[in-house]
């Protein structure tokens, strides 16, 4: 059986978004420290504070899609304001304006998030769950690994010149668009949502046992992967060259994107708390080569084995939540689960940064190795108390 046309849509839309997104995000902490003086604790606070931005609006336009019964509204809103917001960045003169830029676009992301990812769930065949969210996850990660890349093209083109960039970036942020406008549909059928189905924000917390663990894991996880912010600021630490600083996504994204489709595959046969588990001790690994780094042979180990954690992560949580969740509260679980990431994001991202200005980088990292091997600790003991049989994700 094969995977529905509007799963490869909806891949080929995050894929232009994030060309876009990723053209800006991979200059933007350089950009905010060299030309415009800011701190590394203001960058941490600024992604932790826009990566909430984005789970808060993921809740409120989850509830709202299972409420409207409507997926694609939400998404042309989404993705439209995230587009609009693109042409601040490089009209930017203050940290203000970035801040405002990037708080405005991350509302834009927020906003799509959830009915997208309950949109994939409703399009995707029986038992092809994972193999549907990887291909999607795929097609986006392609995308934040050719933004970096178009980053550095641009960058030695132009000389160096960070807000001309800035302006090139914004073009496929509107083709995104208009792809999702004449591509996408909603799902058609008994299995999509009727209005009036959603369920009340009392009802968040009667979501299933399972829905929770699955939320239990994501949380220690997230908190363990601070802002992606802070690998572009360790290349620059190491002495990697603005040009090709990045080169950290770049390298980051194609390790994601390789292994985000053949994880949501596997995870459709075998128990996927083993893929979870690999998933950690990637992460663990990529933090301890991230603190040890004196040059760019460790940095990339680090950076590899980072986008490797993704790939066997982050696909795989969304199709665990699609499994768990009822559908009538898909999108409602999909905010929700997305809320509490948010939340860990911000703590993670501006704890690191506060440490990184006291204590230096290595310390930053080691203390994500720390919490990574608590989360694998906690997994660990799940499967030997509750084999697959008896695992409420499978």
């Amino acid at each position: 059986m094969a995977i529905p046309r509007g799963i490869w849509a909806l891949g080929f839309v995050s894929m232009f978004m994030d060309i876009s997104s990723e053209m800006i995000l991979g200059l933007l902490p350089l950009f905010l420290v060299q030309v415009l003086g800011a701190s590394a604790t203001a960058v941490g606070v600024l992604e932790g504070v826009a990566e909430s931005v984005v789970h808060l609006f993921r809740l409120l336009s989850g509830v709202l899609s299972d409420r409207l019964g409507r997926r694609k509204t939400l998404l042309l809103i989404g993705y439209g304001i995230a587009a609009l917001a693109k042409p601040l960045f490089p009209i930017a003169e203050s940290f203000g304006t970035v801040f405002a830029a990037r708080f405005v676009d991350r509302i834009g992301k927020g906003i799509r998030g959830a009915p997208r990812d309950a949109l994939v769930a409703d399009l995707a065949p029986p038992g092809m769950r994972g193999s549907s969210y990887g291909l999607r996850q795929s097609l986006d990660t392609i995308g934040a690994f050719l933004g970096p890349l178009g980053a550095i093209v641009c960058m030695l083109a132009l000389g160096g010149d960070f807000r001309s960039v800035f302006w090139i970036a914004s073009l496929p942020a509107f083709v995104s668009v208009l792809l999702l406008a004449l591509l996408v549909s909603d799902a058609p059928g008994p299995g999509s949502m009727r209005p009036g189905q959603a369920v009340r924000w009392s009802d968040l917390g009667d979501l299933p046992r399972a829905f929770w663990y699955v939320m239990a894991i994501a949380a220690v996880f997230t908190l363990a992967r601070f802002s992606e912010a802070f690998l572009v600021l360790r290349a620059g630490n190491v002495g990697l060259r603005a040009d090709f600083v990045p080169a950290v996504l770049v390298l980051m994204n194609l390790s994601y994107a390789v292994s985000s489709y053949p994880a949501g595959r596997y995870s459709d046969t075998l128990d996927r708390r083993w893929i979870l588990l690999i998933g950690g001790a990637a992460l663990a690994a990529a933090d301890l080569f991230l603190a040890g780094a004196a040059g760019l042979t460790g940095l990339a180990a680090g950076i590899f084995l980072w986008g490797l954690h993704m790939g066997l992560s982050q696909g795989l949580l969304a199709a665990l939540v699609a499994d768990v969740a009822p559908v009538e509260k898909r999108g409602s679980a999909f905010g929700l689960f997305s809320l509490l990431s948010g939340l860990m994001m911000l703590s993670a991202s501006a704890a690191a940064g506060a440490v990184w200005d006291r204590f230096g980088p290595a310390i930053v990292f080691h203390a994500g190795a720390g919490v990574a091997a608590l989360g694998m600790m906690g997994l660990y003991i799940d499967m030997r108390l509750r084999p697959p049989r008896s695992n409420p994700l499978l």
